[in-house]
């Protein structure tokens, strides 16, 4: 599927020849990296979304924030849009490139600036593997809390723009939580610090608002982020369900005990099998679920946790608990969790991996309805869970060579409205990108929506900074046929061109 910038919904953008381009950012950009050769550009015409390709105007790779400032000014100046790109591990179309936009590449900007133990900070470049952040703090008895399950590849600056989680994210919580300033660059090239490496900052809370922007807003050339120790003990508890949705809700049971796991993952029958088959993690083939949960802090507080876990797990109706016996074993469990997206891979020719989130309490009514309309679309599902936070992760399985796409696509579409109506959200890490642009006219009324053009205005007037991807124009909610917008009313129509 190729998918192009719709310039009767979302406005005109100006053709500007390759070769002109090229040639005024060589004269104003001394150094700059420029790949505009047709075959040099397939490897960035998607993200992780493959369904949808764009072969951009060019891909740039600069080396220095210095030539991303230049760039950033002559775009501005040309009028010509601009997509930020880390390692392009994304889910949701967010870093598509634009056929008449720059592909801004920060893949380069890759160097760890500072690790300062006694602050509990690192200063590090957008284009820093989340891993190796932690690698390089653990000298210091250190790490990087967010561990999305791309975080051997995925980039720092990816990280920022997506509000990117991962299996520890329950306790510890998403990027948001974990950054304390960020250096970015508006459009004109102009350079504005957001935060500081205090915990707070005076005035608005601009950092919060750029975390998640999808690159929007600006791009992202510094990040500091909070360390935190290890802990003294972790340990794993799996346990089987014979019923998903008794697993469903031993989740809420354990936080309701007050316990709050370092991780609480869950996964059905048909991602354990693949999983098992892929990894060989342990993990029990005819359990209809497990629940994944991990217990961390001081050792005796652990042991007495771990306890009072399996306690629930039973009550709940577990059919089995297991403590993983070593930190060998431990590592294994997570690494099957880590590995289940590549593990559906290898039992169906596509998959479409998809990211919604809910109330806890409402998890063992959204799997029997996510069940429910995997029969209606004929397309098995494997769910795989941040249960304790309410993420899903549903991956619909089907054959783009059978003509499934679209149905796969409107049953994500179905699974993301189903999540909105029990109160959730269409996005818990992946970000909106061009994935689910529809679905946030199911879940925005006109008035938020015309906030969010409003704020993006502020920061780009001219919508070049990813146009197209994330909020959509009434127009364009409209046409999806959303409750929302009255009738197919456009009430604000100046609004129209961004």
């Amino acid at each position: 599927m190729s998918y192009r910038y719709d310039e009767s919904v979302d406005g005109p953008l100006v053709t500007h020849d390759r070769h002109a381009v090229v040639a005024e950012l060589h004269r104003r950009v001394p150094g700059l990296t420029i790949l505009h050769e047709t075959e040099d550009l397939r490897p960035f015409e998607c993200d992780g979304l493959s369904a949808y390709r764009t072969t951009p105007l060019l891909v740039a790779l600069p080396d220095t924030v210095e030539q991303i400032e230049k760039l950033l000014g002559y775009a501005h100046e040309a009028r010509i849009p601009v997509v930020a790109r880390g390692a392009g591990t994304g889910l949701s179309g967010g870093a598509l490139p634009l056929e008449k936009g720059i592909l801004l590449v920060l893949a380069r900007l890759n160097r760890i600036i500072e690790i300062n133990p006694e602050a509990g900070i690192a200063r590090v470049q957008p284009g820093v593997r989340n891993l190796a952040i932690s690698q390089a703090a653990a000298q210091h008895g250190l790490y990087y809390a967010p561990d999305p399950s791309s975080q051997i590849a995925c980039s720092i600056g990816g990280n920022v723009a997506e509000n990117a989680g991962g299996v520890h994210c329950l306790k510890y919580g998403l990027t948001v939580h974990n950054i304390l300033k960020l250096e970015i660059l508006t459009i004109e090239g102009e350079h504005v610090t957001l935060g500081s490496d205090a915990l707070d900052s005076p005035g608005f809370d601009l950092l919060a608002l750029f975390t998640g922007s999808e690159g929007m807003l600006g791009i992202v050339v510094e990040v500091t982020v909070k360390l935190l120790t290890k802990p003294q003990s972790a340990r794993v508890l799996l346990a089987s369900f014979d019923d998903v949705e008794r697993a469903g809700s031993a989740v809420a049971d354990i936080i309701g005990a007050g316990i709050i796991p370092g991780g609480l993952e869950m996964m059905d029958n048909l991602a354990i099998r693949a999983v098992e088959d892929f990894i060989r993690a342990g993990y029990p083939v005819d359990a209809e679920a497990i629940l994944l949960c991990e217990v961390d802090g001081a050792e005796s507080d652990v042991i007495e946790d771990c306890q009072r876990v399996e306690m629930l797990l039973r009550a709940a109706g577990a059919t089995d608990v297991r403590l993983a016996r070593d930190e060998a074993e431990r590592q294994r469990f997570w690494a099957g969790r880590k590995n289940a997206f590549p593990a559906v891979g290898r039992i169906s020719p596509d998959y479409y991996c998809m990211d919604g989130t809910i109330p806890r309490r409402e998890l063992p009514g959204v799997l029997t309805g996510i069940e429910r309309l995997s029969k209606e679309y004929g397309l098995r599902v494997a769910n795989v869970f941040h249960a304790g936070d309410g993420n899903l992760h549903p991956l619909i399985l089907f054959d783009a060579n059978a003509g499934e796409t679209e149905r796969a696509e409107a049953l994500g579409g179905a699974i993301l409205e189903l999540c909105v109506k029990a109160g959730g959200s269409i996005t818990g890490e992946h970000g909106v990108g061009r994935e689910k642009i529809n679905q946030m006219c199911a879940q925005f009324n006109a008035d938020e929506l015309t906030l969010f053009h409003a704020l993006k205005s502020a920061f780009d007037p001219h919508g070049l900074l990813n146009p197209g991807k994330n909020i959509p124009t009434l127009h364009r909610c409209a046409e999806f046929g959303a409750m929302h917008v009255h009738h197919g009313a456009l009430p604000f129509p100046e609004l129209e061109r961004f």
